[in-house]
Parts: C-alpha cells; structure tokens; sequence
C-alpha cells in the first residue's frame, strides 16, 4: 500500500510539473517575430567540422549540444535581414528554449522566449532579454559583468546567457562572411 501511495504521489508531481509548462510561441510565429518584413525565410543547416565546434565553444565559453545547428536567415529582396538561431538547453531539470535574432552584422537584435518548462517564477521575463539588445561577444556578455541576474533565478540567467554567447560565436564562426 505504501509502495502505491509513493507512486500516486510521483505521478501527482509529475502532472502538476508538466501543468507548469509554458509554450510561449509556435516555430513559424517566432519567425513571423524575428524577421516581420521578410519575404522568405531561408533554413540552412550547418554541419560543424570539430575545429569549428571547438572554436566556438571555447569563443562561447559555453559546451554545443550537437554537430548540426539549423540557422534561419530573413531575407528581403537579396538583402539579409538577420540570422535566427533556436536554442534548447537544460536549466535546472527542465529544458526552455529561446530565439536569438541576430542583426546582419551579427549583434543581438531581439531575443524570445519560446517554451520554459521549469516553474514559470523562475522565466526570464522580457525585461530582462532585453538587455541583451545589441551584445555582442565580450567578456563583459556574462551574469554579474555586463548582465545583470534574474533574482532567484541564477540558473536561468546562466542558461540564457550562455545560450545567447554559443548564438553570437556561431555568427563569428561560422556566419560571418571575411
């Protein structure tokens, strides 16, 4: 009997983590977001060569997941508008994603939070992604230099701080023409 209560308790937990979860926005509407007067949106993917992934990792201070990163560039006319990169990572227990929407000269232009699964009080709110507005990657683009904390929330600051930093180290790595 105690055996059973412990797993009605487990799942109970479970349910009520997973009523937490947030999805803020669909694919294709944070792209409406990132690039609103493009006409089309290109999908690249790039298959990172070790020396690659190596230096952006270490540019980013901050470890990819994958080999393979999917880039979305706007495009109006045979202008670019900007880069879009999705990234998905581990905050405490639970993944969030977000949207870096990086400028043509690869700056920080926007960023959007898209799913946070983690207890919503622990979210990055807008406010505080909008400090990123125009970053680029310094030593200064870190929690306790140049950005400040999300109280409570140091985990979450960390995690989109580094997510933000592995975007920029992309651009320079791998986009960015010479």
């Amino acid at each position: 009997m105690r055996r059973a209560s412990c797993v009605a308790l487990a799942c109970a937990a479970l349910i009520a983590g997973a009523a937490q979860a947030t999805v803020y926005y669909a694919r294709d509407e944070a792209l409406k977001l990132a690039f609103p007067d493009a006409e089309r949106v290109e999908t690249r993917d790039l298959f990172l060569t070790a020396e690659q992934r190596a230096a952006i990792e270490d540019r980013a201070k901050s470890k990819l997941d994958s080999d393979l990163l999917t880039i979305y560039i706007g495009h109006r006319g045979d202008q670019i508008l900007g880069y879009a990169i999705f990234d998905t990572h581990t905050v405490r227990t639970l993944p969030e994603t977000f949207l870096v929407v990086l400028t043509p000269g690869g700056k920080v232009a926007s960023t959007y939070l898209m799913a946070f699964y983690e207890p919503t009080e622990y979210s990055p709110p807008p406010r505080w992604l909008a400090q990123f507005r125009d970053a680029s990657l310094t030593d200064d683009l870190r929690v306790g230099r140049g950005i400040a904390a999300i109280t409570g929330s140091t985990l979450t600051s960390n995690a989109v701080t580094g997510g933000i930093r592995r975007a920029l180290a992309t651009y320079e790595i791998a986009l960015k023409k010479p």
